[in-house]
């Protein structure tokens, strides 16, 4: 298999999909450029050894061809005094205009193609439409691991058109080989925090990585479906009692697997969903009526770092309580400062899911963890156990 370190790029024009999907404000302004930040190793590493990337993203959800707020023309700008070069926007993605502009790029300069989306080709996964981007360049690397888990034309499908000339970029490699460590090589012990309001939104992720934890820190709203199921009372905490069977399940193949399962005993409760409610700690099984629980009580917390700080791999995934709130932000910024000791001690740390890295960038504790996930579904179905057709597509499986 081909490396973006190991292949020669001079004087080819290289295919890059990456992940422009940023939010914009009502003036058309990026608010957060992270996915663009992101790409930006790759980019750099081509135009350096002489070849001329060729971008390709997809932006927004367009619903009828061609909209002007889906218009990449909008991150061109950008996307040229990040580089440091004026950036050429292609009219289209495809067809002989865009052909040509792409064969008359000269090394170190760069074009970005218009929204992927624009046709409905791109999310059928069309091969046609693979082809005619195919055209476009000389190799593909992939560096787009937000959607590998879809099998689009530009993520998957393309792949057969370069069966010698397809790679990883760099993020997308380091993305796979950061998920490994926690999947298929961890150090031991292995602890899973995952967080978040449902247990439905989860199960297959848990049930996978029962196989594979050693310690499994369930927090956030999904605790009391589970306190629920083994007869506590949650007054109006959220619970999903569809899922109170589930719970059960979940609990006995914990035991039949050996897998040390923390559920917090003790919570901070609040008479409202607001910063400014009054709260008390109770045991999380007598939490009384007109009260809800919203964050993990201190003897819980306390359990949950003992955990965290002893362990050789850590997966976090979801906040341990409504953290957006200060008032309920204890349990969740303790979280994260246990899984920065335990990575000071040697641990590697993988934090991923949209609000993990949210209250991880917020409480500071990003710089003391060894990953930053950037991907959303596409880790979510990793951690699953499913095969992302993105990455099978580079790696020919």
């Amino acid at each position: 298999m081909q490396t973006i370190n190991s292949y020669d790029f001079k004087g080819k024009k290289a295919l890059i999909r990456v992940d422009f999907n940023v939010p914009l404000n009502e003036n058309f302004v990026i608010t957060d450029d992270t996915r663009i930040q992101a790409a930006l190793p790759t980019i750099r590493k081509i135009m350096k050894d002489g070849g001329s990337p060729v971008i390709m993203s997809h932006f927004g959800r367009p619903k009828n061809g061609p909209e002007d707020k889906f218009s990449m023309r909008h991150l061109v700008g950008h996307l040229s005094d990040l580089l440091g070069v004026e950036v050429k926007l292609a009219p289209d993605c495809v067809g002989e205009e865009v052909k040509a502009m792409a064969a008359a790029l000269k090394p170190g300069e760069v074009l970005l193609l218009e929204n992927l989306r624009f046709h409905k080709g791109e999310e059928k996964g069309d091969e046609e439409f693979a082809k005619q981007l195919a055209d476009n360049g000389d190799c593909w690397v992939n560096d787009a691991f937000g959607t590998a888990h879809r099998a689009h034309a530009s993520t998957a499908v393309i792949a057969r058109f370069f069966p010698n000339d397809k790679m990883f970029g760099y993020l997308i490699e380091s993305e796979v080989e950061s998920l490994d460590k926690v999947v298929k090589n961890p150090q031991r012990p292995l602890t899973a925090i995952m967080g978040g309001a449902k247990v439905s939104s989860k199960i297959t992720i848990i049930e996978n990585l029962l196989s594979k934890v050693d310690n499994l820190i369930l927090g956030g709203g999904m605790t009391y479906t589970f306190v629920k199921a083994n007869g506590g009372s949650v007054g109006n905490s959220i619970c999903e009692d569809d899922f109170l069977e589930t719970a059960k399940n979940i609990e006995k193949l914990a035991k039949e697997k050996g897998v040390n399962l923390i559920i917090a005993s003790d919570v901070l409760a609040a008479d409202a969903f607001s910063n400014d409610a009054n709260t008390q700690i109770c045991a999380s099984n007598a939490i009384p009526d007109g009260w809800q629980g919203l964050d993990a009580g201190p003897e819980s917390i306390a359990q949950m770092k003992e955990v965290i700080e002893n362990s050789g791999t850590i997966l976090w995934n979801g906040p341990v309580g409504v953290f957006e709130m200060e008032t309920f932000a204890k349990g969740t910024k303790e979280v994260g400062a246990a899984i920065v000791e335990a990575t000071k001690k040697g641990a590697f740390s993988l934090v991923g899911g949209g609000d993990s890295v949210s209250a991880a960038n917020q409480f500071g504790i990003a710089p003391g963890v060894s990953y930053i996930s950037t991907a959303g579904g596409a880790l979510l179905e990793y951690l699953e156990g499913k095969v992302l057709p993105g990455v099978a597509a580079v790696r020919g499986e």
